[in-house]
């Protein structure tokens, strides 16, 4: 697999990436690449669980770029296209995640706390795989009572298991393995079998709101 590739997806060479990763371009650390573009990803844009994409446009990081808030596999997408262009190996990483807190509105249209798919990144540096999540921007965080996440490509940096009161907050329960590429498809299937009514319900729009 090519990890640097450009794709239809991760339209590096997009004026709308390049903009965004200019500010990195004369930093001769990949770690400080990997940790300053973390945190452009993380707090440039609000996280927001309620929009899904079903489009190929949809997850075009230039598409991407250009809103104000994203949902967690948008953002890593962001984020990916962002590494790449930047020489840094990177890849997406599925996963099905529970969510304890605050999930009442999400809880009470998709019938359970289980979010499915949820999107994270895999970075490789200094010669290893370390695994991050860029989606909870530092005010959702504070709004949750919860640690934000910082990362650098040393450690894994992924979703926190507890709120600052000792509650849960995330749980991973399933894997779904890392893609060079977003496999649209598999995400639409995920999404079906995970949620059928509501997938019914919008199959034929742009992108699941709710």
């Amino acid at each position: 697999m090519d990890y640097l590739k450009e794709t239809f997806y991760l339209d590096y060479s997009s004026p709308q990436i390049q903009d965004v990763i200019a500010e990195f371009q004369e930093l001769t650390s990949d770690k400080e690449k990997i940790e300053k573009l973390y945190l452009k990803v993380r707090d440039g844009w609000r996280y927001n669980a309620y929009t899904i994409g079903l489009t190929e446009d949809h997850y075009k990081a230039s598409t991407i770029i250009k809103k104000p808030e994203a949902h967690c596999i948008d953002k890593a997408i962001l984020y990916i296209a962002g590494l790449r262009a930047l020489n840094i190996p990177a890849r997406l990483r599925l996963a099905k995640v529970s969510n304890h807190i605050a999930a009442e509105r999400l809880e009470a249209k998709l019938g359970t706390n289980e979010l499915a798919p949820h999107g994270l990144v895999d970075v490789f540096y200094n010669g290893q795989w370390k695994k991050c999540s860029p989606a909870f921007n530092k005010e959702l965080c504070d709004m949750y009572n919860v640690d934000v996440l910082d990362f650098d490509g040393s450690e894994d940096s992924i979703l926190q298991e507890y709120n600052k009161d000792s509650n849960k907050f995330m749980t991973y329960l399933d894997d779904y393995g890392h893609f060079d590429d977003v496999p649209l498809d598999y995400i639409k299937s995920i999404f079906k079998d995970h949620y059928p009514e509501l997938y019914k319900s919008y199959k034929e729009a742009k992108d699941i709101r709710f």
